[in-house]
C-alpha cells in the first residue's frame, strides 16, 4: 500500500508502517508489534504514543497484558479535520506575528543585504530587475549607462531590452559617454565626457545594483536591497535628470 497519502497527514515511515500492520493484526501487544514490524520496543511505545494523541489507536487492558487497537479508518478524517483546524489556527496568529517577524527581518530598512556576482552572473541581475519590476504598478527603473561597459552588459541576455518592453516595463536612462540607442518604453539623457572606471548602475523598486570590471576586465556585480539607499539614489538621478 502506498504510504504517501498517511505521510501528508503526519505520518513517518516506520508509524505508517506501524499503523498498517496494527489495522491488520488487530488488537496486538507490543511484542508481537515489534516482531511483526522488526522496531525495537522502545520505538514501538514512541510511536504508539503519538497514534494515541492522534486519537487513531487505543488499547486495554485483558488480564495482565496491554493490548493496542487501531481505531475505525474512518477517524483519519477527524485526525485531518483536526489539522485543518489548527492550520488556520496557526495562520490566524501568524498574520499576527508576521509585522514582528519582519521587523526582526529588517527593522526599519536599514541593514542592507548585499549581493555579489561573478562575471558569468551578471544575467541573474538583470533577470532579478525584471522579475522586481513586473510585480511593481506602472513599473519603471533607472540606469547610468556608461560607455566601454554596456556593450559587455547584455552579451548573455542580448533579449533583454525585448522582454522588457513586451512586460511593459519603463526605463530612464542617463548615458555617461556616446552610445546607447532608444528601444521602446525608454527614455535617454546623455552626458559628455569618458568615465576611467566605468560602472553600471541600475535603481530599481528597492535595490541598487552596481556593475563593473575587475583587475582582470570581467564584469562584477553587486547589489544593495535597502530602500534607504534605493530612495537616495532616486533622488540624486532625477535631480541630475531634470538638469540635463
Amino acid at each position: 500500500m502506498d504510504i504517501n497519502l498517511l505521510k501528508k497527514l503526519g505520518f513517518s515511515d516506520k508509524s505508517a508502517k506501524l499503523y498498517l500492520i496494527l489495522l491488520g493484526l488487530g488488537p496486538s501487544s507490543v511484542r508481537k508489534l515489534a516482531e511483526s514490524t522488526g522496531l525495537n520496543r522502545g520505538t514501538i511505545y514512541e510511536i504508539l504514543k503519538d497514534l494515541q494523541d492522534r486519537q487513531i489507536v487505543r488499547y486495554y487492558k485483558e488480564d495482565t497484558k496491554q493490548l493496542f487497537v487501531a481505531e475505525d479508518p474512518d477517524k483519519l478524517r477527524d485526525l485531518l479535520f483536526r489539522q485543518e483546524k489548527e492550520l488556520k489556527e496557526v495562520e490566524s496568529n501568524l498574520s499576527k506575528l508576521l509585522p514582528e517577524l519582519q521587523a526582526l527581518y529588517n527593522p526599519g530598512g536599514q541593514r542592507p543585504i548585499a549581493k555579489y556576482y561573478t562575471h558569468d552572473e551578471i544575467r541573474l541581475i538583470l533577470e532579478d530587475v525584471l522579475l522586481t519590476c513586473e510585480n511593481v504598478v506602472d513599473s519603471e527603473y533607472l540606469v547610468y549607462s556608461t560607455e566601454g561597459l554596456r556593450e559587455e552588459l547584455y552579451n548573455d541576455f542580448p533579449t533583454f531590452s525585448d522582454v522588457r518592453i513586451a512586460k511593459g516595463i519603463k526605463v530612464r536612462v542617463i548615458a555617461i559617454g556616446k552610445g546607447g540607442e532608444l528601444r521602446g518604453l525608454d527614455e535617454r539623457k546623455w552626458l559628455d565626457g569618458k568615465n576611467q572606471t566605468p560602472t553600471y548602475i541600475i535603481i530599481y523598486s528597492g535595490k541598487t545594483a552596481y556593475i563593473s570590471l575587475d583587475a582582470k576586465k570581467e564584469l562584477v556585480g553587486v547589489v544593495i536591497e535597502n530602500d534607504g539607499i534605493y530612495q537616495t539614489q532616486k533622488m540624486i538621478f532625477n535631480n541630475l535628470w531634470n538638469r540635463l
